[in-house]
Formats: structure tokens, sequence, C-alpha cells
């Protein structure tokens, strides 16, 4: 996702890049940022560790793994540098941390920082809302053989959509995965992963009635589409004032939280 975004900025110029931070397992450490992505030279070379100052950074967008990304929110808050967090898979810490930072910086937690994805975020709660709770909700997210989470991020945001406007439990009424002799409960969220080939993420939302079927979908098939949203989301949470945001914040679909 960093190549990624740094090519993506590369025809938008939205930002000016000041620092990259690449796996501390990665081969990309000392080379120039713009050469790894396949364009111009930026002048930025990937460091394998957070600078404490960040560069400079009005702004910082972490796409990595849960450890790491906890890193990166420990070192913007002590910086005083909004966050966009892309990253997924998060323990059960994450969201106190969040929290805590959100009282110092602009934080914006996106598992999908896609601009469609967000929009059917807000589907997903318009359905659950107006249809009636005899309408059974089932997601399938399917993404490529190498993600290592599952249900994905974005899967999970749904169906905390879903069950925010039905006043469910999004953690107790979500059942991730099914299997053996046992019928489904009244109110379930019901959510299927798969995994296979090169998929970029594909994610179905179904509402299930007697008699009829409402099915809300978007599918990837590019990853710039992330780039671009991050980049977007970035621009835009680098002049707002500490606290929490998604991405229906930055499209004016909601109010901060």
């Amino acid at each position: 996702m960093g190549v990624a975004i740094a090519r993506a900025n590369g025809a938008e110029r939205a930002l000016e890049i000041v620092a990259a931070v690449g796996s501390p397992e990665g081969r990309s450490t000392g080379r120039d940022l713009g050469e790894v992505a396949g364009v111009a030279a930026l002048g930025v070379r990937i460091s394998n560790e957070l600078p404490s100052d960040l560069g400079g950074a009005r702004v910082a967008i972490d796409f990595s793994r849960p450890d790491l990304s906890l890193r990166a929110l420990n070192v913007c808050r002590a910086a005083r540098v909004p966050l966009v967090i892309g990253t997924t898979g998060h323990g059960a810490e994450f969201e106190a941390r969040v929290a805590a930072a959100a009282r110092d910086i602009a934080v914006l937690v996106a598992p999908n920082t896609s601009i469609g994805v967000a929009v059917a975020q807000e589907l997903v709660r318009i359905a659950a809302s107006a249809l009636p709770a005899t309408f059974d909700i089932e997601i399938v997210e399917m993404h490529h053989k190498l993600k290592a989470d599952a249900p994905s991020g974005t899967a999970l945001a749904l169906a905390d959509s879903a069950a925010r406007a039905r006043g469910l439990d999004s953690h107790a009424d979500t059942l991730t995965g099914r299997s053996g002799n046992q019928s489904r409960r009244d109110g379930e969220i019901g959510i299927a992963s798969v995994r296979a080939g090169d998929i970029v993420g594909t994610h179905t939302v179904l509402f299930a009635g007697s008699g009829e079927r409402l099915t809300i979908g978007h599918e990837a098939s590019d990853r710039a589409i992330f780039a671009h949203g991050a980049i977007r989301a970035a621009v835009w949470l680098a002049a707002q004032k500490p606290g929490r945001y998604a991405m229906a914040n930055v499209l004016g679909l909601k109010t901060a939280t």
C-alpha cells in the first residue's frame, strides 16, 4: 500500500511525502520511495523505523501490521500528528488505545479506504434500519489467499453498521463462520470468508426476507482505489481537530464521534 500511495500521489500531487517507513523485514530499506514505486525519485529514503518527529509531517498514513500500527499511533500522538489507520486485524486493546489517542490528535480508522465501501456502509445502515427484523443479514467477503486476518476488517465494519442500526451487539450477535448442526438465531448477522487466488476484495451484504432479497455489494478490482481513498482521507484529516473519524466523515455522510 505504501508503494500504491506513492504511485497514486504521483498523479494527484495532493500530498508532499516527507518520510516513508517499510517493514523491518523488507528489502527496500535505504532505497528511494519513488524508485521502488516505479515513479520519479522523491528524495525520500525508506526507513525501517518511525522517526520520532515523523519528518515534520502534518499527517501520517498507516498500512502495516497490528503491532506496528499501535507503535505508529504512539509516535503520532507524541508528535501531535493526525493519523489515518488502514491496518486491520487489531486485538482487543485497539479501541481503547485509539480512544485515548483521539483526545490529543485526529485519528481516522478505516478498515477499507475505498470511497465505494464508505457509501456501501451507509447503505447497509439504511437498509438494516428500514427493513423489518425478519430480514436476515448475511455477509460474504472474498480476498486473496495471502490475506492473514479473517473475517476482513471491512466485513466486520459492515456488520457493525447493520448491528448498530438494529440495536444489536456487533460482537455477540455476529457469527463468523458457520458449521455444525445448528439453526440460525433470530437477529444473528453471519459472515463467511473466502480466501483464494488474487482476489483484491469483494463484499456482499444480503438482506433476505420472505419472498424478497436485497443485496448491497462492492467489488475492488484495483488496489489503487485504496490508495486514492487514503490520500483523500489524509488531506481531509490534516485539518481536523482531535477526535475519532471514519471515511464517512470524509465524505460528509456523518459527523465525528
